[in-house]
């Protein structure tokens, strides 16, 4: 989980985590704390005295949501990762769900995306959202609706192939589906910020997020075949 200024959302948000994920044994929950200036540190290091299974690593200087993933899921020791963002809008109970949908998929299946019914944004963000959506789609052809909800599951070998760069976490099915494997969809219940301001905005994302569109567009392009090995 990435989290950066969410010192408000994350003791309920950690519980939430352990509910969800009691009765499937043993379980480590990572919180990348990506350079917040707030009370973050402090209240991750507080949860952590009392929750053997929580794992607080930090930034010294903010590198972005992608940054912060790909920290959580190189310090992850289980081959099945499951992510979702720091401010409390998805649901937790629905990880389980992601987590099933993976397993059923057995070894075809790289990538669960969660698809947010419900949101709870702003009017101005949803249509900013819907746009974006839609574009990428069309560009991309990677079959999903709603690539901006925080919760995934995959597999950690999976996403540890793909080529790297910031806002990686925002294209995370269509490269997925470049490396061969098959990406399973489930609707989740999006939820409101109950504490905070969103550390994201429209300007800061339009421009970049256009280059990066066509930056991941060439990439799957110059994929030209996925290799079926085989031993003799």
């Amino acid at each position: 989980m990435p989290a950066r200024n969410e010192a408000g959302n994350l003791p309920a948000l950690v519980d939430e985590i352990a509910a969800a994920l009691a009765s499937r044994g043993p379980f480590e929950a990572i919180v990348v704390d990506d350079g917040s200036n707030d009370a973050t540190p402090k209240v991750l290091a507080e949860l952590k005295r009392t929750r053997p299974w929580l794992i607080p690593l930090r930034h010294a200087v903010s590198c972005g949501q992608s940054a912060a993933i790909r920290t959580g899921v190189r310090a992850a020791t289980a081959p099945v990762v499951a992510t979702l963002d720091g401010d409390g809008q998805n649901d937790p109970t629905f990880l389980p769900a992601a987590l099933d949908a993976l397993a059923a998929g057995g070894a075809r299946v790289g990538l669960v995306a969660g698809q947010r019914l419900g949101r709870k944004d702003t009017g101005f963000k949803k249509i900013q959202s819907r746009i974006a959506n839609a574009v990428r789609g069309r560009v991309l052809g990677d079959g999903t609706r709603d690539t901006g909800c925080g919760l995934k599951a995959f597999r950690r070998d999976v996403f540890l192939a793909l080529p790297y760069f910031d806002a990686l976490h925002r294209f995370l099915p269509a490269l997925v589906r470049r490396e061969g494997f098959e990406v399973g969809l489930i609707d989740v219940v999006d939820r409101p910020r109950q504490a905070g301001v969103s550390n994201y905005g429209l300007w800061d994302r339009l421009w970049v997020g256009i280059l990066d569109l066509y930056g991941v567009w060439w990439l799957i392009r110059r994929r030209r075949q996925v290799p079926e090995v085989t031993e003799l």
